[in-house]
């Protein structure tokens, strides 16, 4: 009884001790990236929208040498680095690696360049083959959580019978490595390292700083719970509901969506959505048991469960509706953001799976209870929502690997402005990177008055890097502004941007000027 309640303990307290946890995204870069310096600067600031913990800050000079010699401070929201005195002339890449407060890293890189630009590269990652396994370890997670504690939950306290438990058993026995993986993993890709420092106390220690490191405890505390709770002792029940009530702690500890503003909503919204879960998909497998062989008893446990998951549902519909409002915030986001893609693919398979229930609740189970021959197809159906389970678990895994639409923050458009004798030419380029940009061109006077004209023409050339010059005709939106959309900038670099505005029959102003334009 003092294992049960030092258990109960610690997942009650280590699931509510976390603090306020969110996602972090650069916000600004001092110098800009991309900038163009006669000289090294002391140091380069990036700043966050929330506080943040240096993971890994690696340099590169304009020579193509790794530095290790910059000094990294973190002070809140901002990373500072201070740069050695004695770069050389190029182009320098700073990446960094910083962790979130909600246990995931955030990664990229910003450049400058001192005098001419070079084509320094951006470092590697370190392992290409460790997002694989992150997703690999999460998949398992879910099993142990929601098959493996969802079926001892059932077996306790729905069948009141261990019938079926070689699936749950099986996947606890999964579970448990996998989320010590997770937390191994975890590490190497907050600190950027390679699969053999797992053998090094570095990716642990940072794994467990972060809020997914207690949040996995509590996950391995539930799943050995359940384990205890499939023997026969006197407090099995009891242990059930306690790793019950831990894989709803595990989910609502870390993680985007338990960690998205207000938290009041979030967090006991996702702490009931994997409770549902918990409770619907940990069926499955002892269910696909119990009606191969069809008794009076089935029948009883069948009508039970059948009760419990239709406010199961009903929770999960609740709160995941809730959450998916939550995260994305508009519609489009559902087909613009890699977020939203796996959103909606997790809902259409959501949807199936809902199809299936209504179909056992209403037909199959009605069948089987008037004795009809329905039991084959009953076992078939659910042994088609595990799999369509499985899928949705290895879908939503790749929620891990990409941040959602509330906390992407608008890249800022590049801007230079152009002064002349007669005019001058405001021009707006988004995202202002290399790739495809939209360029937006503001025309006035000397005064600030706007600037008619007949046609207007944007020329951009890169002659360090061979691009002769390209002509493109701007069009007059209806705001008053010209435009020149979907214009390829295949390099990063300092582009030459000359504008021809044709004012009258016989008038031509011609603005000329530099782009810094960053890379890919």
């Amino acid at each position: 009884m003092r294992l049960l309640a030092a258990l109960a303990t610690l997942l009650l307290v280590v699931g509510f001790a976390t603090g306020v946890w969110a996602h972090a995204a650069l916000v600004s870069v001092e110098p800009a990236s991309g900038s163009m310096l006669a000289s090294a600067p002391k140091a380069v600031e990036l700043r966050f929208n929330e506080v943040v913990t240096s993971g890994a800050i690696r340099l590169i000079d304009g020579a193509g040498r790794a530095r290790d010699d910059a000094r990294v401070s973190a002070s809140g929201e901002t990373i500072s680095v201070a740069m050695p005195p004695d770069l050389p002339q190029g182009t320098a890449v700073l990446s960094y690696r910083v962790i979130s407060q909600d246990g995931h890293p955030i990664a990229g890189s910003v450049f400058f360049s001192i005098g001419m630009p070079t084509g320094t590269q951006a470092p590697a990652n370190a392992d290409g083959g460790l997002n694989v396994l992150i997703w690999l370890a999460r998949v398992g997670l879910y099993l142990g959580l929601f098959v493996g504690v969802g079926g001892v939950f059932f077996a306790r306290w729905i069948a009141w019978a261990m019938t079926g438990m070689t699936v749950p058993r099986v996947a606890l026995v999964v579970g448990l490595p996998c989320a010590v993986a997770s937390l191994g993993v975890l590490g190497l890709d907050l600190l950027g390292l390679p699969l053999a420092a797992l053998a090094t106390a570095a990716p642990w220690k940072v794994a467990f700083a972060t809020s997914a490191g207690p949040a996995l405890l509590v996950a391995m505390a539930a799943m050995l719970c359940a384990l205890l709770a499939l023997r026969g002792a006197w407090y099995a029940r009891a242990l059930a509901i306690v790793a019950f009530v831990g894989v709803g702690l595990s989910l609502a500890m870390t993680g985007h969506a338990a960690t998205a503003p207000p938290e009041a909503l979030t967090r006991p919204a996702i702490f009931l959505h994997g409770l549902g879960v918990t409770i619907w998909i940990g069926a499955l497998a002892p269910l696909a048991t119990l009606v191969s062989r069809p008794t009076v008893a089935t029948l009883s446990v069948v009508n039970r469960f059948s009760r419990l998951a239709a406010l199961a549902v009903g929770v999960l519909a609740v709160t995941g509706l809730a959450l998916a409002f939550v995260q994305i915030e508009k519609p489009s986001a559902l087909v613009e953001t890699r977020y939203g893609q796996i959103l909606s693919v997790k809902l259409a398979l959501v949807i199936l799976l809902l199809g299936l229930a209504a179909l056992n609740r209403f037909r199959l189970t009605p069948a089987l209870a008037r004795g009809e021959k329905a039991a084959s197809i009953l076992r078939r159906a659910i042994l088609l929502e595990c799999a369509i389970a499985l899928t949705i678990f290895a879908v939503v895994a790749g929620w891990r690997f990409t941040p959602p639409p509330r906390t992407i923050i608008p890249e800022t458009p590049l801007a230079i402005h152009i002064h002349g004798d007669k005019a001058m030419f405001q021009v707006l380029v988004s995202p202002g990177k290399a790739g495809v940009d939209d360029f937006v061109l503001q025309l006035m006077t000397g005064e600030g008055a706007l600037l008619k004209a007949g046609e207007v023409t944007l020329t951009l050339s890169l002659p360090e890097r061979g691009v002769e010059p390209m002509k493109r005709d701007a069009s007059l939106g209806p705001d008053g502004y010209w435009h020149v959309r979907k214009v390829e900038l295949p390099f990063g670099g300092r582009w030459h941007v000359r504008i021809d505005a044709l004012v009258s029959d016989f008038e031509k102003i011609t603005l000329e000027d530099e782009l810094d334009v960053a890379p890919p």
